[in-house]
């Protein structure tokens, strides 16, 4: 990993768990919460790791680092919500801890509630010290000036070929598992913040089979990317004030808009490095509705076409073919032959 790499990453974990950077809230050791439903994406134990997974709060919020074996943790919609979207949501941190709550749980359980299935990866980290009070006066002393935005996918990408690895073994498990989770396999994409910011565009740019269908780029990479002609919709936003990007860059932006991609950049007057789902006093606090919003227009939060509870048209052109059926006896003839029609039915375009 290189020498600038590791100064960015650790300037990085400390911001992002800490978004009012002037706040002294100290990091306080908890036991590890439950993660119902998590499931291990068996992408290998960290090479050479020898201090565990550990947890603790601060902020108001939940941490966890030195995670040695990667996971996922689902969030799903309601039965009859499900949009047949989904995204695979990855907590920033610097790759030495991961803010789960702000950047993970909250963002998905807020994805699920709007009818997109969620799912929060739990991405293997770079070893930090066992002992909490050194890590914290570690983080402290990687306090230093330094420039995020001048940090690229592809230059970041060579030093996260495990970090990749589990992201592509989450975007792998959603689609083999995508008829049970009602979701659209072509409709998976990839939101991170900050480091899972990073990490979303270098599996955009060095992954072989992820493939998102769009990205989300938050107070991530901002340096010149080369983009692909099939490379995905990308949604970015950053806070004006953020002490990682002392000097304006959105390369990554204008790659997008120069190959003729669809982009959508915000940028806040206010809000600074990790603000993720804390509700603050800034315009930055609307980043999500305006990822939804961006979603939407793109059709996929549409209604799903396979499900006929959630089409008023479906729903009246059922009860008629239903109350046709009843009166002829013919039901066991052609109800199986209309269920396998459904799925032919016009999707809502995704672009």
């Amino acid at each position: 990993m290189t020498r600038q790499f590791v100064k960015l990453a650790g300037a990085a974990a400390l911001l992002a768990a800490n978004p009012a950077a002037a706040q002294d809230d100290r990091m306080v050791a908890i036991a590890e919460p439950d993660q119902p439903g998590a499931i291990a994406l068996n992408t290998g134990e960290l090479p050479g790791a020898t201090v565990g997974e550990s947890w603790h709060r601060q902020h108001g919020s939940v941490f966890t680092r030195n995670v040695t074996e990667a996971t996922l943790t689902p969030f799903l919609p309601e039965p009859g919500k499900a949009t047949g979207t989904a995204v695979i949501v990855a907590p920033g941190g610097a790759f030495r801890v991961l803010s789960m709550e702000n950047e993970g749980w909250d963002v998905a359980r807020a994805l699920a509630q709007r009818g997109v299935a969620a799912f929060v990866l739990k991405y293997r980290l770079n070893q930090t010290q066992a002992d909490l009070a050194e890590f914290e006066e570690s983080m402290s002393q990687a306090l230093a000036s330094t420039n995020l935005g001048a940090l690229s996918a592809e230059q970041a990408a060579p030093n996260l070929s495990l970090q990749v690895a589990d992201a592509e073994a989450a975007f792998a498990l959603v689609r083999s598992r995508a008829e049970e989770w009602q979701i659209d396999p072509e409709r998976i994409g990839m939101i991170g913040f900050s480091a899972g910011a990073m990490l979303t565009m270098a599996t955009e740019y060095a992954g072989e089979n992820a493939n998102p269908a769009f990205v989300g780029n938050i107070y991530g990479p901002m340096a010149p990317t080369q983009a692909k002609s099939d490379s995905p919709p990308m949604f970015a936003a950053l806070a004006a004030d953020d002490a990682l990007f002392p000097e304006p860059e959105f390369g990554v932006v204008l790659s997008w808009l120069e190959a003729g991609l669809p982009t959508e950049f915000h940028l806040y007057e206010r809000g600074g490095h990790g603000f993720g789902m804390y509700q603050k006093d800034t315009t930055s606090t609307g980043w999500f509705a305006d990822f939804v919003a961006w979603m939407d227009m793109h059709g996929w939060l549409a209604e799903p076409y396979w499900n006929p509870r959630r089409s008023k048209f479906l729903r009246l052109y059922w009860s008629r073919i239903s109350s046709t059926l009843a009166g002829s006896g013919r039901h066991t003839v052609l109800l199986p032959s209309l269920v396998q029609m459904r799925p032919n039915l016009s999707r809502p375009s995704s672009t």
